[in-house]
């Protein structure tokens, strides 16, 4: 055996969490510190194995000794207090070394082989997050942080493993005290280490510096090192995926981080990482993932994105799923999460704007058309982007576009293709309906006047579609409505109060039965009666009156509608748009 086998060796540090797709049995990092080392030391004569070299080549062949003896002892909180001075004290041995010996890497080798030793041992801390305190108390947690900009990356890497595990998002909430403890200290002070010119050297040194302004920049640190890493050696590739991880964990816990997270440096990471010209990997599909949390219900994330041209990033990424579908699951569920997070930036104004610019429509479109897998989610985006008046420009731009000539095909028809997805008929009829909704809500003129002709081609089927449709969702809905009323006749039986809340829930499980689509529908009859074409008003008006319908059913589930519109954000908004359906119905 050589000498860089011996450095290469690692004893079993048991199982860590592993990513998809890897191997059981050989998987784990045995590298560690010795794979760079042994680049230190292929370079420079190893005739004489009687000095340094010799301590620490017996040292790597007692690991496993040593590992055994310390399976043994057991786990309690004077023994990790132990494990943590322990570490602090390698730590700052070893960078004591590496700035005395900056060109000698047999002089601090050895201790780092011992950093990396005890960072493993702490593994067993992630097994009792009670103890989490302790971290935090002795500064250990600082140090970490510290370690992440370590020369050596093998050191980082362990780091990372360790902080992923800490954060685990199942261990978390074993202890709920000790998870609040932790995930405090990361976000409250970041330690972090500067590069300073050796006055006796040429070569980089390190100085670890406390700074307080760093505060809450944990997740700049963890980019940073990201940016360092070259995912094209598996070590670091999993570096990479436990570093989102470790990101995924925290904004679980605390979903209030995203906006800051975001603003650290990992919005515009994660859109260059997406975009990189690399096969697709786990780490691509990771980063869709996070991309996708961060964008949720935050309109600082949404507005961020579209300022660093997120918009045409994911755009781009998407264009390849036009003709084609995903090759396997994993890219599917990554394509899934592109759209999500499209769907997502597309709630704020500014983003639809620069989707309209970026010619977003056009593909949207194309891929309705092309039949492929990511027709679903198109349709999904095209709703987002044409609803309310901020969809007013992108609504006449889909007509320009023939738009029309797609959208009422799927309105006559929810196609097999989707079906055989595993896409609902009520989902895709609901996005159908909102986009020609917000169609008849924003179209002016010529483009007005285009919608309405295709309702009456064919001697009004769409009219005919319409109305079927209608009494479809109309069923669903009575029958919703006769469980939740048996269910107040019970809870009344039984003494409890119906507060606002609880209506709130049964209005929302109506909604979720059918009564969003039926109110999509009734609005649409609304508007096309109104439309002064007399062809239209007399087709619902006899088909009402052939099913046995009732235009005060209509108008009751209009006003109910009226009653609870509004984007939560502008009170004269709510009272125009109300003033403007009331105004329909007194026609209707």
């Amino acid at each position: 055996m050589d000498v860089g086998e011996l450095l290469n060796y690692q004893p079993d540090r048991g199982a860590k969490r592993l990513r998809a797709g890897d191997d059981d049995d050989d998987d784990h990092r045995s590298k560690k510190t010795g794979r760079e080392l042994t680049r230190h030391l292929e370079g420079e004569d190893s005739e004489d194995p009687t000095g340094d070299r010799k301590r620490i080549l017996e040292k790597l062949m007692d690991d496993d000794d040593d590992a055994d003896d310390q399976e043994g002892e057991p786990v309690d909180e004077s023994s990790v207090k132990k494990m943590i001075l322990t570490f602090e004290k390698r730590s700052y041995k070893n960078q004591e070394l590496r700035i005395k010996f900056p060109d000698n890497p047999e002089k601090f080798m050895e201790t780092e082989l011992d950093l990396n030793d005890i960072i493993q041992e702490m593994h067993v801390i992630a097994t009792m997050p009670d103890l989490y305190h302790l971290l935090v108390e002795l500064n250990a947690v600082h140090s970490l942080l510290g370690l992440l900009s370590h020369e050596n990356t093998d050191i980082a890497i362990a780091v990372v493993d360790l902080l992923q595990e800490l954060t685990d998002i199942d261990t978390l909430h074993e202890s709920e005290e000790g998870a609040e403890v932790l995930i405090d200290s990361l976000q409250s002070l970041a330690v972090f280490w500067e590069r300073l010119s050796a006055p006796s050297c040429c070569l980089l040194t390190f100085r670890m510096i406390k700074k307080a302004k760093l505060e809450g920049q944990v997740v700049a640190l963890l980019v940073q090192n990201m940016e360092r890493l070259d995912e094209q050696v598996k070590e670091e590739a999993d570096g990479v995926y436990n570093t989102l991880a470790i990101i995924e964990n925290m904004a679980e816990f605390r979903p209030g981080m995203c906006t800051e997270a975001a603003q650290q440096g990992l919005m515009q990471w994660l859109l260059k990482r997406i975009k990189a010209k690399i096969p697709f990997d786990a780490n691509k599909l990771y980063c869709s993932e996070i991309l996708a949390i961060l964008l949720q219900n935050n309109d600082s994330t949404r507005e961020l994105l579209g300022e660093l041209d997120g918009i045409d990033v994911l755009l781009q990424q998407l264009s390849v799923f036009k003709r084609h579908n995903p090759a396997t699951a994993e890219e599917q569920e990554m394509m899934e999460n592109l759209f999500d997070a499209l769907c997502s930036c597309l709630m704020l104004a500014a983003n639809r704007d620069r989707f309209l610019r970026g010619e977003g429509l056009q593909l949207m479109n194309l891929m309705l058309r092309e039949k492929k897998m990511s027709r679903t989610s198109a349709l999904k985006v095209l709703d987002h982007g044409m609803i309310g008046l901020e969809g007013s420009d992108n609504c006449h731009k889909f007509v320009d576009i023939l738009g029309l000539r797609t959208i009422f095909p799927l309105f006559m028809k929810t196609p097999k293709k989707m079906r055989k997805a595993g896409t609902a008929d009520k989902e895709h009829e609901e996005h159908v309906c909102s986009i020609i909704a917000s169609c008849l809500r924003n179209l002016k003129a010529q483009q007005r006047t285009r919608l309405l002709s295709k309702f009456t081609e064919n001697d009004c089927e769409k009219v005919d579609r319409l109305m079927e449709l209608h009494f479809k969702y109309l069923e669903a809905v009575q029958q919703a409505d006769k469980r939740i009323e048996g269910e107040k006749h019970e809870m009344v039986k039984r003494g409890e109060i119906l507060d606002d809340v609880m209506e709130d829930e049964f209005y929302l499980r109506r909604l979720d039965a059918g009564l969003f689509v039926l109110q999509l529908l009734c609005y649409i009859m609304v508007e096309i009666s109104n439309s002064g074409i007399s062809q239209l008003q007399q087709r619902v008006h006899q088909i009402l009156n052939l099913r046995g319908g009732s235009v005060k059913v209509v108008r009751h589930i209009m006003r109910e509608y009226a009653e609870n519109i509004g984007d939560g954000k502008s009170e004269e908004f709510k009272a125009s748009e109300q003033k403007r359906i009331m105004d329909l119905l007194e026609n209707f």
